[in-house]
């Protein structure tokens, strides 16, 4: 048996959550419903603007690692924080939440922890201010091999790929997990994620992966064939399972050819934070328990469903009853 039955790679970033009506976000400069890059003067104003804040440990993969956490599942996180208050609330958090955080904080380091600010509009839609700090450092020495050579499944965070060293350090994690048995896969993050690195994502996921999982956009941004179908269709002949999340028209997964539809509830979001990342935290858990693609998909949507209920990016109620409820385990 693996010691971890999921080790993710990614940016460790602590979430700074803050409603904001539009006209604030138009004064503030703020484009809606989007990740945007800011340096670290500009985190600073906008931490100083936020009223009523609420934090949390936060970054992509991290927080489906809370949601498999929930779930039971024996995990890992690999990713950089500096020995400085929120660096120590992250690591914490991350193990109080029931995940090895297997690099210790870096002490002495220039780069603060990163965090990023959250804006919650009316209608559900974050607009997140992510300041990288040192988590963008993430590098192959930050890789142990007797980590991801212990995963069932390693999971990566496309956000890492901005730099070379986050490239180098995937596919490290992948290639060591894959020579051990296990398996690998990647959240692709971000449609302009993908098209700042389009060939790279290509040449990671026809070589080196198991699995992709994406929404809309991030999976039509691959191959760019303006057709759902088509680049779905291209995805999946380089690898093994293709998952596309389609907001409230369901979720279309492919597995060695095999087509999967899962159908959606559509509901207004409270705070659509961490939807995709609780949609991968159900899909993996049932990719993990070896559930077909069809519970593995249900399982994705009611996580995702949990956490779209409410503000903040991680489930705040048993998801193991929550699947039992809805008879998905």
């Amino acid at each position: 048996m693996k010691k971890y039955q999921v080790v993710g790679i990614g940016n460790a970033v602590v979430d700074v959550i803050t409603r904001a009506e539009d006209s604030f976000l138009d004064h503030m400069g703020i484009e809606k419903g989007i990740m945007q890059l800011v340096e670290r003067e500009r985190a600073e104003v906008l931490y100083g603007a936020m009223d009523d804040r609420v934090q949390a440990p936060g970054g992509s993969v991290a927080n489906t690692l809370a949601g498999l956490g929930n779930l039971g599942l024996r995990t890992a996180f690999i990713g950089r924080v500096k020995d400085d208050a929120l660096g120590r609330f992250y690591a914490q958090a991350m193990a109080d939440d029931g995940t090895d955080f297997v690099n210790a904080p870096v002490a002495g380091d220039e780069l603060p922890t990163s965090r990023s600010m959250i804006f919650v509009s009316p209608d559900g839609e974050r607009s997140m201010n992510t300041y990288l700090g040192i988590s963008s450092e993430v590098g192959p020495d930050d890789v142990s091999e007797d980590v991801a050579g212990e995963a069932e499944i390693v999971f990566l965070e496309g956000y890492l790929f901005d730099k070379d060293k986050g490239k180098d350090a995937f596919v490290k994690t992948a290639r060591t997990c894959r020579a051990a048995g296990g398996k690998a896969g990647i959240s692709l993050s971000d449609p302009f994620c993908v098209d700042r690195h389009r060939d790279d994502f290509l040449t990671l996921i026809e070589n080196e992966l198991d699995f992709v999982i994406g929404n809309e956009a991030e999976i039509r941004g691959l191959f760019g064939n303006d057709d759902l179908e088509s680049d779905l269709a291209a995805v999946a002949a380089i690898c093994p399972i293709v998952v596309c999340t389609r907001s409230g028209d369901g979720v279309s997964i492919i597995r060695d050819g095999q087509r999967t539809d899962v159908p959606v509830q559509k509901t207004v979001p409270v705070d659509a934070t961490g939807a995709g990342d609780q949609f991968a935290a159900g899909f993996l858990y049932g990719l993990v328990t070896g559930a077909d693609m069809d519970a593995a998909g249900r399982m994705g949507c009611a996580a995702a469903a949990e956490v779209i209920s409410h503000m903040g990016p991680r489930p705040e109620v048993s998801l193991p009853e929550l699947f039992k409820t809805n008879g998905l385990i």
